[in-house]
């Protein structure tokens, strides 16, 4: 693979990832509002903070994916979340059109994110070349 085939494939997978995760950061700020977030948490066990935490994960990560900014810590975390959320999920079935919500979408997060850990963030982000192993 030539160097910018690997810059452009870095590109293309933070612009997905990072949309994807502020999407659903803002769907999570404005449509469930933070108080909402925390109190669904807090339905699946977690401690209500958890929801706000989450919200401004999403938010500050995706943003971050966008720039380029830290990419492989960021898509670390995404891996993270979104194979918790797989667990979650899991009992629900395959499908993610299923009550509930089933596994296949956060499992596909998961491992796009894993992907962009493994790729980096490439040549087109916004830190100095020195700093783009983060």
């Amino acid at each position: 693979m030539k160097q910018y085939q690997a810059d452009f494939s870095a590109l293309f997978l933070r612009i997905a990832l990072g949309v994807m995760f502020l999407a659903h950061g803002l769907t999570k700020l404005f449509v469930f509002t933070p108080a909402g977030t925390a109190q669904f948490f807090e339905s699946l066990g977690f401690p209500g903070f958890v929801g706000y935490l989450t919200i401004l994960f999403e938010i500050g990560g995706g943003i971050f994916l966008l720039l380029g900014i830290l990419t492989r810590l960021i898509a670390l975390l995404a891996t993270i979340q979104m194979i918790v959320i797989s667990f979650i999920h899991s009992g629900n079935g395959w499908s993610f059109s299923n009550a509930g919500g089933g596994w296949e979408y956060p499992a596909f997060m998961a491992v796009t994110a894993l992907s962009l850990l493994i790729l980096g963030g490439g040549k087109f982000s916004l830190l100095p070349a020195k700093y783009r192993q983060y």
